[in-house]
């Protein structure tokens, strides 16, 4: 039984998709996030040069909307297979139980790393500028 359990538990996607989760986060900082921080802070040129060498981050960046809404359905999902009632079950064998619970907290931090990483592309991609815009305003 007890090797039933850990073979069910080495099939887990939890830890596949915590690490799509982090790459598709870290693909709306880059879509999004970073060139409109690098043209609030009047760095216009290189945000030139990026689109000039990265041609994809033009149409990547036209349906911000839609890379959002991705990520943020693979950050949910993570989120449901990491911390969910099937996240938690570990076998009963010792050195299984041990390795599985050091998998489960990295599981945890790259989760949080992504979530974090998600929430400040999100701010920069859709509050930055119109929060810029009002300060210029005062």
């Amino acid at each position: 039984m007890n090797a039933r359990l850990g073979a069910d538990h080495e099939k887990r996607p939890g830890t596949a998709f915590s690490w799509l989760a982090l790459f598709t986060s870290l693909g709306t900082l880059i879509c999004c996030a970073l060139p409109i921080t690098l043209v609030t802070l009047g760095l216009g040129a290189a945000v030139a040069a990026l689109t000039s060498s990265f041609p994809l981050l033009i149409t990547l960046s036209q349906h911000k909307g839609w890379v959002f809404a991705v990520s943020g359905g693979m950050l949910v999902l993570a989120a449901w297979l990491t911390w969910g009632p099937r996240g938690r079950r570990c076998p009963a064998d010792p050195a299984k139980a041990d390795a599985c619970a050091r998998a489960q907290r990295w599981n945890r931090r790259i989760l949080a790393v992504s979530i974090a990483v998600w929430l400040s592309g999100a701010f920069a991609a859709f509050a930055l500028y119109p929060l810029a815009r009002w300060w210029d305003g005062l």
